[in-house]
């Protein structure tokens, strides 16, 4: 196992890459402005069990593959684009305000979860942050690798869930203005499907196998 003190440091450096707002930080502040609090809560567990597929992934060695196999990594990353360019397409031709989406989605809460399981686990960006970043915190004489990619990929997930919920709770509890302003009809649906659009295309043409 690490030493603690690398296991401290690694969980600051942690905190301070998860406080960088990213694309899935995006997604789930989009949430929290559509569905309030609870919304943006069940999206962000979703993303943090996305999050720990990856964890286990790169436990298992996946992560290696995808980051040194660049048809792997393709594959991965234009899926998470796609995806999300689907949701901004699907959100542009709903047609609906905040009112009749929040509405529409008091029910739909294994929806918002397995949205945002597909947004955690279709970041290529984390596979990559785990094989450049990680391994740096790996001792081979500290005992299996296996076991130390595991405990600090599980470390990373804590500060991930940690930060997400407090951005998740921020969206929510700023969002009423917001939420008035996107009222009108197509408001709503106009702004977050250009968000997930924006957020497809920014992934697609991301350049992350060279970069943590």
């Amino acid at each position: 196992m690490p030493e603690p003190h690398t296991l401290l440091i690694f969980a600051l450096a942690c905190a301070g890459l998860v406080a960088i707002p990213g694309p899935a930080v995006l997604y789930i502040v989009t949430r929290g402005v559509v569905h309030g609090r609870q919304g943006a809560l069940v999206s962000t567990l979703g993303v943090e069990s996305g999050n720990l597929f990856q964890v286990l992934a790169a436990t298992a060695g996946l992560a290696a593959i995808v980051a040194s196999s660049a048809t792997a990594f393709s594959i991965v990353k234009y899926a998470g684009a796609a995806y999300l360019v689907y949701l901004g397409v699907r959100a542009l031709r709903s047609g609906v305000g905040v009112a009749a989406e929040a509405g529409a989605a008091a029910g739909s809460r294994r929806r918002l979860f397995l949205e945002g399981l597909a947004v955690g686990a279709l970041n290529p960006k984390l596979a990559v942050f785990l094989l450049a970043f990680l391994p740096q915190f790996i001792d081979p004489a500290a005992g299996p690798v296996w076991l130390q990619t595991l405990v600090l990929g599980l470390i990373f997930n804590l500060c991930a869930l940690l930060g997400d919920t407090l951005f998740a709770l921020a969206a929510a509890s700023a969002a009423g203005g917001l939420r008035r302003r996107l009222a009108r009809p197509g408001g709503l649906s106009r702004a977050s499907g250009a968000i997930y659009i924006g957020l497809g295309v920014a992934a697609a043409l991301a350049d992350g196998r060279g970069k943590g």
